[in-house]
């Protein structure tokens, strides 16, 4: 912290504090906040107007999307200070760019099934770690960061369950249907122990046999998409999220329980799938409807 951000901005220390130790939120998110504030930082180190903040973030090349977010956490600030009895009147100027939303691209399951079949490695302890990494993401929908925090503890093999800690340090428990519960009884039978450190806490491990990493989940699901010819943007640990509820709401499970399964805090977030669904059952119809064929 420098003397530039508290001059700056009055209650900068106030402010990080309510969001890690009242609000909860994750250390990633404090520190996208940091980046978002730092970057307001640099505009007013230029003295000119509020009004010209846009522009700034036009000429830092930041996406539509990534100048909403920079605005949101300026505005998340200046909402704190009025909560301090602060005059804010930026937070009146600063207003939210229209942010087009875009469908998520979901991996499908013919795509889960090749990567499934191209993790396997002559180390059969790693090939079952493998999977068990890509069913565990398919299966649950949960983001990387949740799985990788996943201790052997969290796991109840008699309740057929998982406790992951989401956004807020919020915490759910996910139901493990048959096949994901005894992929993860192979893994501990089979794989974990001849993988992991003696003192290591964490249910997937890496080849070191620390816990799994988000780089490790990057680079080997790169490597298992070059080893199977898929495109590598296809594949990524958020399209297994977006895969796993896009295949939910095909089959049936109402949004709802969507909703539960993935820690979305708005069922607004979740109800972006409907639109997947309907454009995957436009193609259907037009691929296989009879009056498709008479175009």
């Amino acid at each position: 912290m420098s003397r530039l951000q508290i001059k700056a901005l009055k209650y900068w220390v106030e402010f990080f504090d309510d969001l890690q130790n009242i609000k909860g939120r994750a250390n990633n998110t404090v520190l996208a906040y940091r980046r978002d504030l730092e970057m307001y930082v640099e505009f007013i180190s230029l003295k000119k107007d509020i009004s010209q903040f846009s522009y700034f973030l036009n000429k830092k090349k930041l996406s539509t999307r990534s100048q909403a977010r920079v605005i949101s956490s300026v505005r998340s600030y200046f909402r704190f200070c009025e909560n301090q009895g602060e005059k804010a009147p930026e937070l009146r100027s600063l207003k939210l760019p229209k942010v087009t939303v875009t469908l998520p691209k979901a991996l499908s399951f013919e795509d889960f099934q090749i990567l499934l079949k191209s993790s396997q490695v002559e180390n059969d302890s790693k090939t079952i770690r493998n999977q068990t990494l890509l069913i565990l993401l398919f299966g649950l929908g949960c983001r990387v960061s949740e799985l990788i925090n996943v201790n052997l503890y969290d796991f109840n093999q008699s309740d057929a369950s998982l406790i992951v800690t989401g956004k807020g340090n919020k915490q759910r428990l996910l139901p493990l249907i048959d096949s994901v519960l005894n992929q993860v009884n192979l893994y501990l039978k089979n794989s974990r122990a001849s993988l992991a450190k003696k003192k290591e806490d964490a249910l997937l491990v890496n080849n070191r046999g620390n816990r799994l990493s988000r780089v490790d989940v990057w680079r080997w699901l790169k490597t298992w998409a070059l080893k199977s010819n898929l495109d590598i943007d296809s594949v990524s640990p958020h399209k297994f999220r977006h895969g796993c509820a896009t295949a939910l709401l095909n089959s049936g499970t109402d949004l709802r329980s969507i909703q539960i399964l993935l820690g979305h805090s708005s069922l607004q977030t979740t109800q972006i799938y409907t639109s997947v669904s309907n454009k995957q059952e436009e193609k259907e119809l037009n691929t296989h409807h009879p009056l498709a064929k008479e175009n």
